[in-house]
């Protein structure tokens, strides 16, 4: 199945502009679209809520989607990464008619889901660096570390993220992107969004 995929932020926009760029993409190349996927909805909102996260648990390996630049997918670039990385996990061929991507199994999409892996490494890298800094300093002060005998255990994996994870979400971070990011399974991200109240 070959998509075209749509997205204005608002009701003053048009989607006319795209639609054209995605069918001279579309003839220049010898593609017919087989389903369009339109939306007027912010990027900054997570894919889940979107039609584009009905798209993207419907493709199938082989599929093509075809937008009109990668900003359509997202307004951040966690955003565009995860949804960019979740596609070439599948095997789905992801083309932009201004930048002329074509993400898929290439070198080029490669090396760009390796980028994102490495961010994703440094970045949790980062946080057991000022993890162990701060047991360190407890340490040195005297404070007692773990759980006292006796004592049910109230922390959790994703214990004293909040800050972090309200961050991400910001930046427009979906959920699949914190669950791989944390390493967490889904019940676990949803639990932690209930205790601490956050919105989802």
């Amino acid at each position: 199945m070959i998509y075209g995929y749509i997205r204005v932020s608002t009701d003053k926009q048009t989607v006319e502009n795209q639609r054209f760029e995605i069918i001279r993409y579309a003839k220049n190349n010898n593609i017919k679209i087989d389903q369009w996927i339109e939306e007027t909805i912010s990027g900054t909102i997570d894919p889940e809520r979107r039609n584009l996260g009905k798209l993207l648990k419907n493709v199938k390996k082989g599929d093509t989607i075809i937008c009109s630049e990668l900003s359509r997918l997202g307004r951040s670039m966690f955003m565009i990464m995860s949804i960019l990385n979740w596609l070439m996990k599948r095997e789905v061929l992801v083309c932009t008619v201004k930048e002329g991507y074509k993400l898929g199994q290439d070198l080029q999409s490669k090396v760009l889901a390796f980028a994102f892996s490495l961010s994703a490494e440094i970045e949790r890298n980062l946080i057991a660096e000022r993890t162990k800094e701060a047991l360190k300093r407890c340490k040195a002060q005297g404070k007692q570390l773990g759980r006292p005998k006796g004592h049910k255990n109230k922390s959790y994996k994703l214990s004293g993220k909040k800050e972090e994870i309200l961050k991400f979400l910001e930046d427009g971070c979906t959920k699949t992107f914190l669950i791989e990011y944390y390493g967490v399974s889904s019940a676990t991200l949803y639990r932690f969004f209930r205790n601490e109240g956050i919105r989802y």
